[in-house]
């Protein structure tokens, strides 16, 4: 265990609050106008799921939790979990629901993630930043439309809802965020 100050801390970190491992599930360092700054961690218990939300103050020493961290291989999910492989040593390891929750959608067979274990147990993950996916449906190009800096819904492979420049049809392929689903270009492939 090592103090850092709260406002190092990021998503996919792990802290010990009275003796409990929590995982960092969001991070927001907030400076008010006028006050103290405040750091708002949005955590999960690892023992039992358990979400908890806490405010510190930004220079207030945390105690974080050392946990090995190594770059994975998503391999594919199962009613099990999610499976992914050590590339070094091919040892499979099984995540949970809980640790994977919302970035479900955007893994993809042979996706190389950053997965954090304690006690050989799977309690973070951290995805690629950009993701690449096919667009499944959107609404037809309107003419006139192309000028203006508007978005239209759309669908893509993996079920996720987003938003995509006018000129973008179905069964285009295009390079997302993968923290909130966000467009960022057409794919290069």
């Amino acid at each position: 265990m090592v103090k850092v100050i709260a406002s190092s801390l990021r998503k996919g970190n792990v802290v010990d609050k009275d003796g409990k491992l929590y995982v960092i599930l969001f991070a927001e360092n907030i400076h008010p106008g006028k006050g103290t700054p405040v750091t708002q961690l949005d955590m999960r218990r690892i023992g039992d799921g358990v979400k908890v939300s806490e405010r510190y103050r930004t220079t207030e020493m945390v105690e974080r939790a050392y946990v090995e961290e190594r770059e994975h291989t998503f391999l594919y999910s199962d009613g099990e979990g999610f499976h992914f492989m050590n590339p070094e040593s091919y040892d499979q390891v099984v995540a949970s629901e809980a640790v994977v929750g919302d970035m479900a959608p955007y893994l993809q067979e042979g996706m190389a993630v950053q997965l954090a274990q304690f006690n050989g147990v799977p309690i973070s993950l951290v995805l690629p930043q950009r993701a690449t996916f096919e667009v499944v449906e959107t609404e037809p190009v309107t003419k006139g439309q192309t000028a203006s800096s508007s978005y239209k819904p759309a669908v893509l492979s993996n079920g996720v809802r987003t938003a995509v420049p006018p000129h973008i049809s179905a069964g285009t392929r295009v390079v997302v965020m993968t923290a909130d689903g966000s467009y960022v270009e057409r794919a290069k492939d």
